[in-house]
């Protein structure tokens, strides 16, 4: 009889750690809270169930932000580590970084990295060999000037306003310089190191530029509506290379959908689960760039978008 009870209890014990194993635990962890990096957070769980995984069932998910701290990502990092989950996404460079420094064994996917070489999370754009792979949401800067000359024909100086502090954002400032410069278009670049000094950057610029480009800068993206409103008030067009930025008042935008990087992300994050190796998979750039516009945006701010624009568009606000 007690063997017999020791056996049942040795089939219960074997039967909830093999449940234990089919469940997956995908640990997720951003920056800050801001639409575009939100949607790529949403985009990985909906490539997750759209492949199969059913959450609370064989899928597990936590999510945690680190509120614009660099401090606080790194803390992330290292309770995510010690929870030992089966992957990380580790979204915007700050939090990509934090996670990579915790963990050399645990695999971590990062997506909606500028530069992911500069920022040291990969050494060039081929397998890994190690824990990490990824997506980057990098643009080429040459197609975003023409963007802008297409918004702005007769653009002479643009605005840009960076956090020094984030490697996404000095990069593109550096080809900003570079290529600007060979069309003899000025760059005016004001540095925000927080949040809260976005509005006063953004005075600076006043009756200088033709128009503000705007990128993924998590400090730019979380005060967007101030520059928005510096931008109606002074009549100068507000420009995104994120589409995100219509919805929130820019004039223009062109680029990729985070939605999109997130579901791109996803794929990697399931192929990790499926048992491939983080190192062997090859990191990627985020695919199908938009143009997408905001016709009453353009009223506020100064600006009357040409008919080809809008007609070119893959996506309009308003009406003429």
């Amino acid at each position: 009889m007690k063997r017999y009870l020791l056996l049942i209890v040795m089939l219960v014990i074997t039967s909830f750690s093999c449940l234990a194993d089919t469940i997956k635990n995908v640990a997720i962890t951003a920056i800050v809270e801001h639409p575009s990096l939100d949607q790529i957070r949403d985009g990985v769980k909906d490539e997750l169930i759209a492949s199969g995984f059913k959450l609370n069932e064989n899928l597990q998910v936590q999510y945690r932000s680190a509120q614009g701290s660099s401090a606080t990502a790194a803390q992330i990092a290292r309770q995510f580590v010690a929870a030992k989950p089966d992957v990380i996404v580790a979204i915007a460079t700050p939090s990509a970084q934090a996670t990579v420094a915790a963990t050399k064994q645990i695999p971590v996917v990062f997506a909606g990295i500028t530069d992911p070489i500069a920022a040291k999370l990969i050494k060039n754009w081929e397998p890994t060999h190690n824990n990490v792979t990824g997506v980057s949401d990098y643009q080429e800067i040459g197609p975003q000037i023409e963007f802008m000359k297409k918004i702005v024909p007769n653009v002479k100086a643009v605005g840009y306003i960076y956090s020094p502090s984030e490697i996404n954002s000095t990069v593109v400032l550096k080809n900003l310089q570079q290529q600007l410069s060979q069309q003899n278009i000025s760059l005016i670049a004001v540095p925000a190191q927080r949040t809260a000094d976005i509005s006063t950057a953004a005075n600076t610029l006043k009756g200088k530029v033709d128009l503000i480009y705007t990128t993924t800068d998590n400090n730019v993206v979380s005060a967007y509506e101030s520059l928005v409103k510096f931008a109606n008030e002074n009549k100068i067009p507000l420009l995104a290379s994120f589409p995100d930025a219509i919805e929130r008042g820019a004039v223009a935008a062109y680029g990729m959908s985070y939605y999109d990087v997130g579901r791109q992300s996803g794929k990697l994050v399931v192929r990790v689960l499926n048992g491939e190796a983080p190192g062997n998979i090859t990191p990627e750039i985020g695919q199908a760039l938009r143009l997408v516009v905001n016709i009453d945006a353009a009223k506020k701010q100064g600006i009357d978008l040409s008919a080809d624009v809008i007609e070119s568009a893959y996506k309009v606000i308003g009406q003429k």
